[in-house]
């Protein structure tokens, strides 16, 4: 991701961003330079997560140059996230349910955590939930062209709750 320093210095829910380039595996390789043609929520949380842990390889800390998103643009963004999720369109199961983890382990904290860690939190505390976390723990290990199959219905019914932890914690502050 490219951004300008006028735009990343300041909160927004927008994309914002002059260059999208996208070289990943198991994905089309793009270069994207129209920020309004991209859905705003994945950049929203990529800049919060990069705000409280990007690590700088040149110039001043991340946490100086990355403006942190307000709380309603950031929970907007959560929630389209989970929306993109439940709907599973070109996503792997695993990715899917450990980014759930991701959301709710910061909608409880205020503070992201790498895909495991907080599936560990997660299925420490949710027991109903633990196997499939696991399952998708184990998958995500492996290498993408090799991830496993989950269970439809369960990573539906996961997704499903999860979206309503991030629906209360919207609620409880007003956003």
């Amino acid at each position: 991701m490219v951004y300008g320093t006028d735009f990343l210095s300041r909160p927004s829910g927008a994309s914002g961003y002059l260059l999208d380039l996208n070289t990943g595996p198991l994905l089309p390789n793009r270069a994207g330079f129209d920020a309004a043609r991209s859905p705003a929520f994945w950049y929203v949380i990529d800049r919060s997560v990069a705000h409280q842990t990007g690590l700088s390889l040149f110039g001043r800390p991340a946490r100086e140059v990355v403006a942190a998103p307000e709380r309603p643009d950031l929970l907007t963004a959560i929630r389209a996230s989970v929306r993109e999720h439940s709907d599973g369109e070109g996503h792997l199961a695993d990715n899917r349910v450990l980014n759930g983890c991701r959301s709710v382990v910061f909608c409880r904290t205020g503070r992201w955590m790498a895909k495991r860690g907080a599936a560990r939190e997660v299925a420490l505390a949710e027991e109903d939930f633990r196997p499939l976390i696991e399952a998708a723990v184990r998958s995500f290990e492996r290498p993408r062209s090799s991830a496993l199959p989950l269970p439809a219905a369960e990573v539906r019914a996961f997704l499903a709750w999860v979206r309503e932890r991030v629906d209360e914690t919207a609620r409880a502050t007003g956003a």
